[in-house]
């Protein structure tokens, strides 16, 4: 999935698991180093006791951080969500946000460590918080990074 920052905004804005989930992209950076998602508590996206679905919060950071990377180390690489773990917090109703960054020193770190063809598999903490940056749940994301030969 290789397209411009915009486009894969609005192709991810229109995915309906992303508009049945509720979950809306703000912005993509054109450099690919970070996104902004959020979502607002719907009738649809609700659980039992009215507040946030645990789904739908998780579904809000996958799969970011994978196209992030696929989309700042290229072509050459094999990129793939391994597993994932999310931990809830604390209960809301309020419009939640992820920011999902990767940093120069990510990307270096995972070159290094694939440069031979190995396999390497970086691990990111994920945070979900509402508008006064409350901590309402933590994702723990691992992937599986291979350079291609």
């Amino acid at each position: 999935m290789y397209f411009s920052p915009k486009v894969m905004r609005f192709l991810l804005n229109i995915y309906p698991p992303y508009v049945g989930a509720g979950v809306k992209i703000e912005y993509i950076r054109d450099d690919w180093k970070e996104l902004k998602v959020s979502m607002v508590l719907r009738w649809y996206n609700r659980n039992a006791v009215g507040t946030h679905f645990g789904g739908s919060l998780y579904s809000m950071t996958d799969p970011h951080i994978m196209l992030l990377l696929m989309n700042s180390l290229g072509r050459d690489y094999i990129v793939w969500d391994k597993s994932a773990e999310i931990d809830f917090i604390k209960a809301t109703k309020a419009k939640v946000y992820c920011t999902v960054s990767i940093t120069d020193e990510i990307i270096n770190e995972i070159k290094e460590k694939t440069a031979d063809g190995d396999k390497f598999y970086p691990e990111f903490t994920l945070n979900i918080v509402d508008g006064k940056d409350n901590l309402i749940a933590r994702v723990k994301k691992i992937l599986y990074v291979r350079r291609k030969f």
